[in-house]
């Protein structure tokens, strides 16, 4: 299995495009559903989507990891279903009338996929195949799935090409490339998919990963640890994945699987010493055996990021790290508690 998604006379024919849309193309209102639009990226998403006021959003979230704080400022803007993609009766009136969906729910931790196995292959899995069939079955025009660089596991060499092997490390990257494969397995000249690979993705709203587990540590003062202290990964800032998605949203033929990420390769210790320094912390770091489940190594070819979506992300990927540290230092850390109008 190569990876590949789009037959390769369709990718070709990517290629060669010269003029790429932008968020602002949309040219006609829609009715876009977004599963998972009350979580880190999703709720940044819906923040967009929410500008366009001609649109009609429509988000679902078991609240599971979303949090309803994460859409307090768009209040108004969207109707909100409390619910789990495997509601099949859910999904179906739910996508009623939907031109777009935009497929972010998912269990999105490495480590909690490995710990609850069975949790990450429902929401992952069969959560996934749900959501296609139900768009499938509404009439949706398009659909653009998140899915990860978890797919290729540890690769060889850097960068990695979307043409790299599927070679999933752990259960997640395993349930990511199974929606791959469903959603290659529903793509239709009817049903047109978008599938973005997302490499690290940070900004304000997340949470249990490791720029804000880092940030969190730093500002209390506490010991930063690295599992192994060798691992090289690629940053993007949450803005720029956005912008991604919307322009992979736009209609067209299919897209996909794009690398969506810096092209730069961060490794943890410059990382931990950067947060060090930018938020004039005195925590110590601390060196652990490294956890056999996490890949190590990964740097995203961009190539056609840049090509089919007409994003490139900055040199320095990591220049937004200053301001995200100095928002939380503002604030108290997030307590999880939901507003009242969380459902009704």
């Amino acid at each position: 299995m190569d990876g590949s998604f789009c037959p390769a006379i369709l990718q070709k024919k990517f290629l060669k495009v010269v003029t790429v849309p932008t968020s602002a193309d949309r040219a006609k209102p829609k009715s876009i559903l977004i599963t998972g639009g009350a979580g880190f990226i999703g709720s940044h998403l819906v923040d967009r989507l929410a500008l366009d006021e001609s649109n009609r959003l429509v988000v679902i979230d078991n609240l599971r990891r979303g949090r309803l704080t994460n859409l307090e400022q768009v209040r108004g803007r969207f109707e909100f279903i409390q619910g789990d993609i495997c509601d099949r009766n859910l999904l179906e009136r739910a996508m009623q009338g939907i031109d777009l969906v935009y497929h972010l729910a998912a269990q999105s931790n490495v480590l909690g996929a490995v710990t609850d196995l069975d949790h990450s292959f429902r929401a992952n899995v069969v959560g996934t195949f749900e959501v296609l069939r139900a768009a499938t079955n509404a009439g949706v025009r398009r659909l653009v799935f998140t899915s990860s660089r978890e797919v290729y596991g540890e690769s060889p060499s850097l960068p990695v090409a979307e043409t790299a092997p599927i070679r999933p490390k752990n259960a997640y990257g395993a349930s990511k490339a199974a929606g791959e494969m469903y959603c290659r397995t529903f793509s239709s000249a009817a049903f047109q998919i978008a599938v973005l690979r997302l490499a690290n993705v940070f900004g304000a709203r997340d949470f249990d990963r490791v720029i804000p587990i880092f940030v969190e540590r730093a500002l209390r003062g506490l010991p930063l640890t690295l599992y192994g202290g060798k691992q090289i990964l690629d940053f993007i800032w949450i803005d720029i994945v956005v912008e991604a998605l919307l322009r992979a949203g736009n209609d067209g033929p299919p897209i996909g699987p794009v690398n969506v990420g810096s092209g730069q390769p961060t490794d943890l210790p410059a990382l931990a010493n950067r947060i060090l320094s930018e938020s004039r912390s005195s925590s110590q770091l601390l060196v652990v055996p490294a956890r056999d489940v996490e890949v190590s190594r990964f740097v995203a070819d961009t190539t056609l990021m840049k090509q089919l979506l007409g994003i490139q992300a900055a040199e320095d990927p990591l220049r937004q790290l200053g301001m995200l540290i100095e928002s939380a230092a503002k604030q108290e850390f997030a307590t999880g508690d939901q507003p009242t109008w969380q459902s009704a």
